[in-house]
């Protein structure tokens, strides 16, 4: 039966809503910009990506092939050790960060997790799912870990195995913790255990395609990462990739008759047409295309900080790899128009597409406007 005239009209303001806000969308990070038409004739198969991607499963109508190549990318962009990493395509970045603190636990059941109170909103959610321990350390005022209040807790807690949710990229303000120096510090107090994971949700994306990034690959300590797949890439479909050290996988691992398959990921069952989407993606931008789309957001970043400090508005991005730009919290009639992600006394735009200049100029006088309007 058709739609009737009543619901079809419905779907079509929903569409005009969705068409007018994409340009206005500027503080969160999701590139808009993308044309997945030629994976649209897959949407008529139930397909099902249940299971390990690497041991195979008895349901065949999977993607489990494209999966594996889109992790095999990401394990490369990552520096993950050869031969002993593994990981799959998730739901989101607050799945890929659950698979971390849950293999930590595993591997550590009695330790206690320490995170940046700049941390995602997720991560204090997943702790509690988890029923995990957990202290919260100061963040410095750019939302980076405060390594000496990490040192001195970690000192008091020393006979506790830590594990460490590192943020590369905080959500408000796009700061990254140091890899190098919370090993050195875990180093330095003799801890024998401990396990690091890092949430790159956006910046894992950026950082492989700068020219001096800063610690946050595997060598530089991570046990495990995740990085968002619909952020920087863009993908309608909220994804992600969660990959960690495939020693560590392996001692958590059970095996399901049902389907045939190793019982490795968070869900059962799991999405076959987002590792579909990211696999077109790489491939039809590949690794040029894709410095080219960061070093176009990362000019963009640095034009928007100008442009509003050049109105009075005092911007500023955490270094020059940022593409989130931080600024004072606008009037609310600024909010009402432009999709804006504001935080206590803070807010934020992400520069990438479909921003462009005139957007940015656009964004600039309006918060000019609502500052004078009061």
């Amino acid at each position: 039966m058709p739609l009737s005239a009543d619901d079809q009209a419905r779907l079509d303001a929903l569409h005009a809503r969705f068409t007018a806000l994409r340009p206005l969308s500027v503080g969160y990070p999701c590139n808009q910009q993308f044309d997945y038409s030629p994976l649209f004739r897959f949407l008529e198969f139930a397909a099902n990506n249940v299971g390990d991607p690497f041991s195979g499963s008895n349901y065949r109508l999977n993607t489990h092939e494209f999966e594996r190549e889109v992790v095999a990318a990401f394990a490369r962009y990552t520096k993950a050790p050869e031969g002993d990493w593994w990981g799959y395509v998730t739901n989101g970045g607050t799945e890929g960060n659950m698979y971390g603190l849950y293999v930590a636990r595993e591997l550590l059941p009695e330790g206690m997790v320490y995170f940046g109170e700049d941390t995602h909103y997720s991560v204090a959610k997943i702790l509690r799912l988890q029923h995990m321990r957990n202290i919260m350390i100061k963040s410095q005022p750019n939302g980076e870990l405060d390594y000496e209040d990490l040192h001195e807790t970690l000192r008091i807690h020393r006979d506790v195995p830590p594990i460490i949710f590192a943020n590369i990229g905080t959500t408000m303000k796009g700061s990254l913790d140091n890899l190098q120096k919370i090993r050195a510090i875990l180093d330095d107090l003799a801890i024998p255990e401990s396990y690091i994971h890092a949430d790159a949700a956006l910046s894992g994306m950026i950082l492989p395609f700068v020219g001096q990034p800063p610690p946050w690959t595997f060598p530089d300590g991570a046990d495990s990462i995740s990085i968002s797949g619909h952020k920087l890439l863009g993908c309608p479909l909220p994804c992600g990739i969660a990959i960690a050290r495939k020693r560590n996988v392996d001692r958590i691992a059970r095996s399901v008759e049902y389907v045939g398959a190793l019982d490795t990921t968070i869900s059962g069952s799991r999405n076959a047409i987002t590792p579909l989407m990211l696999w077109h993606r790489l491939k039809t931008l590949g690794d040029d295309g894709l410095r080219a789309l960061v070093h176009r957001s990362l000019a963009l970043a640095s034009y928007a900080v100008e442009k509003l400090r050049a109105t009075g508005i005092d911007a500023w991005r955490h270094d020059e790899n940022s593409i989130t730009v931080v600024f004072p919290r606008p009037p609310d009639s600024l909010m009402k128009k432009w999709v804006i992600a504001p935080k206590k006394k803070i807010a934020h735009i992400i520069t990438l597409p479909p921003m462009n200049e005139a957007v940015i100029d656009e964004f600039a006088a309006d918060f000019v406007a609502a500052r004078l309007a009061g």
